[in-house]
C-alpha cells in the first residue's frame, strides 16, 4: 500500500520529512565588521550558528543584539542583501538557509553612511 507522505496525519509528515520538518536546524557563519565589530562578543568578529529554519535577518541581528540603526550593510554570501541608501533600508526580512555567511557591516568613518561628504 502506497501512502501520500503530503497527507495529513501520515506517518512521514508527522516525522516532519522534507519541507514539513519541524525543529530542523541550519548552520551560518556571521560576520561583524567596521563598527559592528563591538557587538561581537567572546567569540570574535567571526561566528559560527546554529538557526532554526525560517530564521530572518532579522532574527540575527536581534539574537545578537545589534541595533538596526547601525547596520549600512548586508551581504550573504558575498551578495549584497540590503537595498542602500538610495532605495532603501536594509532587507531584514531576507531569510538565510543552510551553508549561509551572512555579514553586517557598520559605516565606514569618512563615507557617506558615517555622515561625512564623500569626496
Amino acid at each position: 500500500m502506497n501512502e501520500d507522505i503530503n497527507q495529513p496525519g501520515s506517518a512521514a509528515m508527522d516525522a516532519g520529512i522534507g519541507h514539513n520538518a519541524r525543529e530542523v536546524t541550519f548552520r551560518i557563519e556571521v560576520r561583524l565588521f567596521n563598527s559592528l565589530e563591538k557587538y561581537a562578543g567572546p567569540q570574535g568578529w567571526r561566528s559560527k550558528m546554529e538557526v532554526m529554519a525560517g530564521m530572518t535577518v532579522g532574527d540575527i541581528v536581534t539574537q545578537m543584539r545589534v541595533p538596526r540603526n547601525e547596520i549600512f550593510l548586508v551581504m550573504r554570501n558575498g551578495r549584497d542583501i540590503s537595498a542602500g541608501l538610495v532605495a532603501g533600508p536594509v532587507n531584514f526580512e531576507a531569510a538565510v538557509e543552510d551553508g549561509d555567511v551572512v555579514a553586517f557591516l557598520g559605516p565606514v568613518p569618512y563615507s557617506y553612511g558615517f555622515g561625512a561628504p564623500i569626496v
